[in-house]
């Protein structure tokens, strides 16, 4: 199985990268992992509603640029429906019992997604109504793939 999370945006927190490798090493065991960061727009801090759609629009084109046709995407958004770890565990592990090998995480910028990526999205997830910095969430999300395939091999991790 490949798991790939897209972001936008570079992690340059020393602490935030040593968690997410930690993740990334033990996720080895189960799955081959790999984070792909498309460049953040530059954007003034009072932006006009174009100016706001013009870089969800720009950010929206370079995540497309990194997603193939095969993959099968989840969005992380507010909109999207909250998981239990379990429910996670079971949305991946049906994934993979039902053919789909290529999964694809997508963390947007601090401004949201365009609609093209929602609309490529295949499933949407929300990780709660309280607003996390892009690069923690990162982290958070590496663990819950993590946490998912421990549940997945009745391992001791999740309790």
């Amino acid at each position: 199985m490949n798991i790939k999370m897209v972001t936008v945006g570079k992690l340059k927190e020393k602490y935030f990268k040593a968690g997410i490798a930690e993740y990334a090493k033990r996720l080895g065991a189960f799955c081959k992992f790999q984070i792909v960061e498309c460049p953040d727009e530059k954007a003034p801090e009072n932006l006009s509603e174009a100016q706001d759609e013009k870089v969800k629009q720009i950010e929206g084109e370079r995540i497309l640029s990194k997603i193939k046709d095969k993959e099968y995407v989840i969005l992380l958004d507010l909109r999207g429906k909250e998981l239990t770890s379990e429910e996670m565990a079971k949305k991946i592990d049906d994934l993979s019992t039902y053919g789909t090998s290529d999964i694809t995480f997508v963390i947007g910028g601090s401004l949201g997604v365009s609609p093209e990526v929602t609309k490529r999205a295949d499933y949407s997830v929300c990780f709660g109504k309280f607003t996390l910095p892009h690069q923690l969430m990162r982290l958070v999300l590496t663990e819950q793939i993590y946490r998912s395939f421990m549940i997945i091999n009745h391992r001791t991790y999740h309790k």
